[in-house]
């Protein structure tokens, strides 16, 4: 009698953490979706590294219309470059370049060194928005917990190489992830995503070399529903 008691309430406690978890998870998906039915919202990527990283990445600036275009901002040492994006299409602008279209930068320059257009392109085929990304990062912990500081959650292991691999458009050999781990943090305000950080640790591999990669990326909400977007006629006529 005491077996069946105690394994009824191992049982119940069981459930009351499952549904705990899916109300805390459902809450942030919520919360993305609240912020992706606004009008506008502007944000601000930044990415911090391994001291022993050879490439630090500066901060990304992004503005978004519910429908609308999308136009990012992304900043690598003292150069920036322009992105555009309105459904499935976009557009890039370098330094050393006008508007591109993405099959355009993703032409091989022939020169066999680093191909800022062609990095850019691989990077916005699979880019999304932060009203989208926290949805689909919510969905890849092991669990969420919330507290007074906001809400947290550790990565399963697949969820985790997620933040590492990407197959370039088009096709082509994908990375290959160990030992992938991670966490993500998320803040609502007013029903709202206001704020989102994600941490991931593990060792790359490509063409026969590993790399360590330990990063953590921040992305900060702002000007919800004051958000305007200006694209320049020379890329709309590319799109």
């Amino acid at each position: 009698m005491k077996r069946n008691l105690l394994a009824g309430l191992i049982s119940l406690l069981a459930v009351q953490v499952l549904a705990a978890d899916t109300n805390v998870q459902t809450e942030v998906r919520n919360a993305a979706a609240a912020l992706g039915n606004q009008a506008g919202y502007s944000w601000r990527t930044t990415v911090e590294v391994g001291n022993n990283s050879p490439f630090r990445p500066g901060p990304m600036d992004g503005k978004t219309e519910k429908g609308g275009y999308t136009y990012l901002i992304l900043n690598f040492g003292d150069n920036t470059s322009d992105v555009v994006l309105k459904g499935t299409n976009a557009v890039i602008k370098t330094p050393d370049s006008g508007w591109l279209s993405l099959a355009e930068a993703a032409k091989d320059d022939g020169g066999g060194g680093f191909n800022p257009t062609l990095y850019l392109a691989r990077m916005i085929h699979n880019f999304k928005v932060p009203a989208v990304q926290a949805a689909d990062l919510a969905g890849q912990v092991k669990e969420l917990k919330k507290d007074t500081n906001g809400i947290s959650g550790d990565f399963t292991e697949e969820g985790a190489k997620k933040l590492f691999t990407f197959r370039p458009r088009g096709g082509g050999e994908a990375l290959t992830v160990s030992n992938a781990k991670g966490w993500v943090k998320f803040w609502i305000q007013d029903g709202k995503l206001s704020k989102y950080q994600f941490h991931a640790q593990g060792t790359v591999s490509f063409d026969g070399n590993d790399r360590d990669i330990d990063r953590t990326t921040t992305v900060e909400i702002k000007d919800v529903n004051a958000t305007k977007i200006d694209v320049p006629d020379d890329a709309k006529k590319k799109l």
